[in-house]
Formats: structure tokens, sequence, C-alpha cells
């Protein structure tokens, strides 16, 4: 499924089958999930893209071929890919282990082809094995509304009372750790979603309520994963002095202006850009230990334009995920 301008719908194509080069393995994809950047990339809201482009990346396949040098997997291991695809490994960023912040950096499904489609290729210093205890449909979400969630909550330091806003396929799958991290943690969802407050509070959350009500409790810190920058001073008004607010997305509307005491009382903003490969072993690590089911809704391959349409409209409880045919 490969994107030739932004805002036109995905074409289903036949392209020959890619060629792994050095260090590079080739899968045969099971399983691709559908993430909020892909909507970003098909929308035009994210710029730089190669074009024609195929999305995805949150790949889970299984390695067929191998380049020259590849060495770190062996053939017909399952393996995950990513959002960041590679990085230059020399630079400053990258010697201290934050590769997500290289100059260099490239990522999948934006600069080189992701996984809508039946084969894709990879560079395999940045794939991740996966746990068995995943089948290939639950591991997807993982790879990026996992790693980014976890990078999010990583930041969020020691809070006991976390605020998640937009309970999508990256809040529900940080919820469950953060719930059996023993947090408390407070759902907000689309203003009258009362079906994904249920499912909130269905797998334990404290609260849930629409994204502009108040909290019962003044919150430790929240994590904004709905693009919506009027977000981040309703955050700032929903956590305790010394609170932090974390921006989880990749691309969000602009942040209208707000009284300085919103801010006051060494109350933080940040942002989370991409991910480490730290960050993915830790995720698959924690999310195992926690027993952290993602949810999601199985889509054919061919059916990606309706897979990002109902992200679009809110429709998807969890994550979408593609399964080729």
């Amino acid at each position: 499924m490969r994107l030739h301008r932004p805002g036109e719908p995905l074409r289903t194509e036949d392209i020959p089958v890619p060629v792994p080069g050095p260090g590079e393995v080739l899968l045969r994809v099971l399983a691709c999930g559908v993430c909020r950047t892909d909507l970003h990339i098909v929308d035009g809201e994210l710029a730089g893209a190669k074009m024609p482009i195929v999305p995805g990346h949150e790949i889970v396949g299984r390695i067929v071929e191998r380049g020259a040098g590849a060495s770190l997997f062996a053939g017909g291991e399952r393996v995950g890919v990513p959002w960041l695809a590679s990085a230059c490994g020399i630079c400053g960023f990258c010697r201290g282990g934050r590769e997500n912040l290289c100059a260099e950096a490239r990522f999948t499904g934006l600069h080189r082809d992701g996984g809508y489609a039946q084969y894709a290729v990879a560079d395999e210093r940045f794939c991740f094995p996966i746990p068995e205890c995943y089948g290939d449909e639950e591991a997807a979400p993982l790879l990026c509304a996992g790693f980014i969630g976890y990078r999010a909550l990583r930041m969020a330091g020691e809070a006991r009372r976390l605020g998640i806003y937009g309970f999508g396929a990256a809040g529900h799958i940080v919820a469950q750790i953060a719930i059996a991290q023993g947090r408390e943690v407070y759902a907000f969802t689309r203003p009258g979603d009362r079906a994904a407050q249920r499912f909130a509070l269905d797998l334990g959350c404290r609260w849930a309520g629409d994204s502009d009500a108040s909290p019962p409790v003044a919150l430790d810190a929240a994590l904004l994963f709905a693009p919506v920058g009027a977000l981040v001073p309703a955050a700032l008004g929903a956590v305790e002095r010394g609170g932090r607010v974390v921006c989880a997305g990749i691309h969000m509307s602009d942040i209208p202006s707000f009284p300085y005491a919103l801010l006051w009382g060494e109350r933080g903003v940040r942002s989370v850009a991409n991910l480490t490969r730290r960050d993915g072993d830790e995720l698959l690590e924690a999310a195992t230990r926690a027993n952290v089911h993602p949810t999601t809704r199985r889509y054919r391959l061919e059916d990606a334009n309706l897979a990002l349409d109902d992200l679009r409209r809110g429709a998807i409880e969890g994550a979408a995920v593609l399964v080729p045919g």
C-alpha cells in the first residue's frame, strides 16, 4: 500500500520484493500496526517523506534473507521493526545513547519503505526479537505506541498519580505498565467518548473522563498522546506544583497562549522525540513482566485506508493492525 501524494488515499500496487543490502534483513511481514504518525504522514502533517512511500513502522516479520554481513539474527527468526530505522552512530547523541536525536537519523515509513506490504527490509541493528508470549498482532503496537509510551513514562519520573490524555494505542499500553508499577492512572478521552472511558476503567484506571474535565485529584505528571496543543495548558492546570507535562506525539497542533501562573510552581513541559534502542529493550521486558496485552483490531492489508480513516475518527479501541493475506 503506497502513498504517492499527501492527502490522497494509499494505492494498492505490485512492486518488486526488496533486496537486503549489507547489514540488512529481508522480512516477510506478519503484521504491521497502524500508528497516528502514519496518519500524520498521509495527511501531509509531517514533512520530509520520500514519495512514493510504503508507510508503516510497527512491523512484525520473519527473516527470510540476510544481506552481506548481517549476523545478529538467524534466518527464520521473528523480529520487530520500529520507527527509528538508522542513525549515524558517530555523533555525540549516538555515542551518548541518544540516537533518537541524531541529525542523520532515518525513519521507517518516512524515509524508507515500511510495513504496509508483504515484505520489508530493515537494518538489523535496529530490529528487536519479539518475546514468544506475544502473537504477531499483539506485538505490533508495542513497537511504537509501546516504545514511545514507555519513554514518556520514564520522563514522568516517580509520579504516583499519572494522567494520560488520549487513550488510544500508546495510552492503553502505558496505562497497563503504570498500573502494574503501583501508580494511579487517570484517563482523559475525547469529550463524550464513553466507550473509551469504559475501556480505560476496565483496564484498571482510577478515573476516566473528558479531556477538558478536571481530575478528582491533583496529578503528579501528565502524558499527552493526543496531538492537540490546547491540552498542554489543560494538563498544566491538572498537575500539582513540581509536576511534569510530557508531550509524546511527533506532531501537535499549536499550543495556545496561557497565563504564566499555570507554569509557575516549578511545573515543567517537555517533549519526547522518537525512541532509542534502550527504550525498546526495556519496554519489551517491562511489558512481558507486567503481562501487558494490547487490544487490537485486525484489518486486511488492502484495507489500510479504512484503518486510517477509523483512526482519524477515533473509532478504534486500542490499536489497528494490518495483516497481509
